[in-house]
């Protein structure tokens, strides 16, 4: 008993369950006792493993930057671009919505994402607390979700079979390098411990651990916010709503405020953008053949013709059924949750939590266009130029991003908490 209470207090942010940590073996995972959602893991030297990633990616995204991702040669001409390259033609069309969307999801997010973990982990590596290390944890946990570095590379594939059949296509180094920010930036995230980095910080990790010893369930219940940002458990003052992180200064609630009526708006706004993004051409194609206006579903059933069927899976699965069933999903989870459903909770939490991780992989479609935008540009020969569609479609990926965001699942366990009192 002594030494359970001893242990460090924590909270699931999926289901508030209020529960204790406990000693895992090397690599090992601990999960929550009631939603199974991972609550913390034992990275061994995962610090000293996280700076190496980090600063490695960090110097092949210059590279990755500085040099053309692909180029394609038609009679003679010649036509290589850039990621920034690409953006800049965007841009150019007046596609400012979809070049600021590239922009922020493919070179701010994961610039800002490696720069605030090497900010944290220099200093941490030389035995020093980081000036600024609040901010730069609270950036980091903000910017995570939009770095989409592994989605943009899928995105090269595809257009690179697209391009294969107007012209010859020659890789850059840009491409590889792309590769191994993708790789970095995943072993990085993978081997980054926050508990230990806060521990290190405070220089015990039960520094700031409140005691408790009543038998209230969730975090809720026992009066205590859960922040996260930082994962810190703090008691909130009597009568409080909200209040501020001790350790990071992060905004708290016991609940995510107005998440029913944001979610709502949020979708409400994604399936009127839905119908405009599938039904008007994502593409305009201007060759000495004619014009032609191509939809997402049009784009599937070029690639599925011209034998590349797995990429045609691919991009069906990324640019139609997710977002629609990432919709009906988010549509099954708030409803359920309105009306105070007991109906499976653990099992709606699994799909909650799907559902926020497949969510980014639906921006294939807008970096196919956007490197078939940039290189496809040979005035009377060929021209590409994004449609309408795109600007909706990338609306609907946002929209549905920011919905499961305002989303809070611990909302599907209040009822049923309440079912059990």
């Amino acid at each position: 008993m002594n030494a359970r209470a001893n242990m460090r207090l924590i909270a699931c942010h999926e289901c508030d369950l209020l529960q204790h940590e406990t000693v895992l073996q090397r690599g090992g995972v601990a999960r929550c006792a009631r939603c199974g959602a991972p609550l913390y893991r034992n990275r061994p030297d995962g610090l000293n493993r996280a700076l190496a990633c980090t600063l490695a990616a960090l110097t092949m995204f210059c590279i990755a930057n500085a040099f053309p991702i692909v180029g394609l040669e038609v009679s003679g001409t010649v036509v290589q671009t850039t990621l920034l390259g690409a953006v800049r033609v965007l841009y150019a069309d007046g596609m400012w919505p979809i070049a600021g969307l590239v922009l922020a999801t493919t070179f701010i997010m994961p610039l800002a994402e490696m720069c605030a973990m090497a900010w944290l982990l220099v200093s941490l590596s030389r035995g020093y607390a980081p000036r600024a290390g609040r901010a730069a944890f609270r950036a980091l946990h903000t910017v995570r979700p939009w770095g989409m570095t592994e989605v943009l590379i899928l995105g090269f594939l595809v257009a690179l079979v697209k391009l294969a059949h107007i012209a010859s296509v020659v890789p850059g180094l840009a491409l590889f390098a792309f590769g191994g920010v993708m790789l970095l930036i995943s072993g990085a995230s993978a081997s980054f411990d926050p508990r230990e980095a806060w521990a290190l910080i405070y220089k015990s990790s039960l520094a700031d651990a409140p005691a408790y010893r009543g038998h209230a369930r969730t975090a809720k219940q026992a009066g205590f916010f859960v922040c996260h940002d930082c994962a810190l458990v703090s008691k909130a003052p009597p009568h409080a709503h909200d209040g501020n992180c001790p350790r990071c200064h992060a905004r708290l609630h016991f609940r995510k405020p107005d998440s029913i009526e944001r979610t709502w708006a949020l979708l409400i706004a994604a399936m009127v953008l839905y119908v405009p993004a599938n039904v008007l051409p994502v593409m305009d194609t201007s060759s000495l053949f004619g014009a032609q206006k191509d939809t997402i579903m049009s784009g599937v059933a070029y690639l599925w013709t011209s034998g590349s069927w797995p990429l045609a899976v691919l991009v069906f699965i990324a640019s139609i059924a997710v977002p629609m069933l990432k919709i009906l999903a988010l549509l099954m989870l708030v409803v359920s949750t309105q009306m105070r459903s007991r109906w499976l909770p653990a099992r709606r939490t699994k799909i909650y939590r799907i559902v926020e991780f497949v969510g980014r992989w639906s921006m294939l479609d807008i970096y196919v266009i956007t490197v078939l935008v940039a290189l496809v540009q040979f005035n009377a020969l060929a021209t590409i130029r994004a449609g309408a569609a795109a600007i909706a479609f990338g609306g609907v990926v946002v929209l549905t991003m920011f919905a499961a965001m305002a989303f809070d699942p611990r909302l599907i366990w209040d009822a049923a908490d309440q079912g059990h009192g």
